[in-house]
């Protein structure tokens, strides 16, 4: 009778654990005054910066609210910023403006680039996306270089235990997938794509991807 209970109560912890995550996510942007604290926290637009050089052309998308996209427009030579959502366009504009950023209001599956970027970012994007083999075979065409960041499967032995109860596992209920190294790497080879270079932070896989299999070289 006392693992029966244990595991009841497990099981329904481990629901108020995803409800209590998403919860308190949402509620920080509020606190925040609209922006997620895991900008400041997790410092992960120093990586995309980091990997853009002045003067690049780059294609963000999924760019959000534009706070990322504004940071690469300081080094970059011109930023060309896609959403699906009004919303997220609509702020971007408002809030995180540079004369060198155009943000597009537009479904990334179906937009025609008018150029060749020479780097393409994709910030907790990929995970959302259900035909992913299509998606970066267009990329290849888009620009030279990716940079990736996705979330990873392996961050913590819970996301396991969920998965094996059949209990929700993902931090968004929209995420297609989560990733391991291993798992990603094989996506990216599918679509003739190998990572350069790649670090796992706070539960996340960050990633400099070659789009030409002529450039890339192995980690």
């Amino acid at each position: 009778m006392k693992r029966q209970a244990a595991r009841f109560l497990t099981r329904l912890l481990m629901r108020l654990n995803n409800v209590c995550y998403r919860q308190i996510s949402g509620l920080s942007i509020v606190a925040e005054g609209g922006t997620h604290p895991k900008h400041r926290l997790m410092d992960y637009h120093r990586f995309f910066v980091e990997n853009i050089k002045p003067g690049d052309s780059v294609l963000d998308i999924g760019c959000g609210n534009g706070f990322l996209t504004y940071d690469i427009a300081a080094k970059a030579g011109t930023v060309t910023a896609l959403d699906h959502s009004p919303a997220s366009i609509a702020a971007a504009r408002q809030d995180f403006r540079r004369e060198n950023i155009t943000y597009v209001l537009a479904d990334a599956a179906a937009w025609q680039p008018a150029i060749k970027y020479d780097v393409v970012v994709l910030s907790n994007v990929l995970e959302h996306i259900v035909d992913r083999h299509d998606f970066l075979a267009r990329l290849k065409g888009m620009a030279g270089r990716l940079l990736l960041r996705v979330p990873a499967l392996d961050r913590d032995w819970l996301t396991y235990y969920k998965k094996e109860l059949d209990i929700d596992y993902r931090l968004d209920r929209d995420h297609k997938i989560e990733y391991t190294m291993a798992s990603l790497e094989a996506e990216l080879a599918a679509a003739g794509m190998r990572i350069q270079s790649a670090c796992t932070r706070f539960g996340e896989i960050w990633a400099v991807i070659a789009l030409n299999d002529a450039d890339a070289t192995e980690r």
